[in-house]
């Protein structure tokens, strides 16, 4: 009896399991490379961009960003002015996409990052850091099967009460 149990429970699971392997999508990859400015409470700052992604089938990704910090600001503080700067940041994000024309998406993402940060005012510097929840939108137009470019809007709210940043990013982005 147990063993006709097990039969039938195979062949219910292969009866569910086949049709979804034969349908599922490959996975595909993508990279992007741009620039993102940071609006920091107190300071503009800008960063060259990577990021790395995988998605999943047309509505569900994940990707990992780097950031590298290009753009200093001035800043002043007790009346001493200074400079400002992202030294760098990481994050990996959750992806929903939504597919809108076959060559273009809006999508969603939510994530964790952290940031590292410095400020120089003559004879002292401080470094910051701080983790942070991400989320924002945006959009992506491929030109042909894998050049595209893509643009969106990211709110890092760091932890602690430590502050947010809106985060507006650029680039071009390359399917393989």
């Amino acid at each position: 009896m147990n063993n006709k149990m097990s039969l039938v429970a195979a062949i219910a699971a292969a009866a569910v399991v086949v049709p979804a392997a034969a349908t599922a999508q490959p996975v595909t990859g993508y990279g992007s490379l741009g620039y993102s400015h940071h609006d920091l409470e107190g300071a503009d700052v800008g960063a060259i961009q990577g990021r790395l992604g995988a998605r999943f089938n047309p509505y569900l990704g994940v990707e990992g960003e780097l950031g590298f910090g290009v753009k200093k600001d001035d800043v002043n503080i007790g009346g001493v002015n200074g400079k400002a700067e992202l030294k760098n940041s990481a994050a990996i994000y959750g992806v929903g996409f939504l597919p809108v024309a076959p060559n273009a998406d809006l999508y969603a993402r939510l994530g964790y990052g952290k940031s590292e940060g410095k400020v120089s005012i003559p004879g002292v510097s401080a470094e910051a850091d701080g983790n942070s929840w991400n989320y924002g939108v945006g959009g992506q137009y491929f030109l042909d099967d894998k050049n595209g470019v893509r643009a969106d809007y990211t709110r890092h709210d760091f932890e602690d009460d430590a502050g947010t940043a809106d985060v507006w990013s650029v680039g071009y982005v390359r399917k393989f």
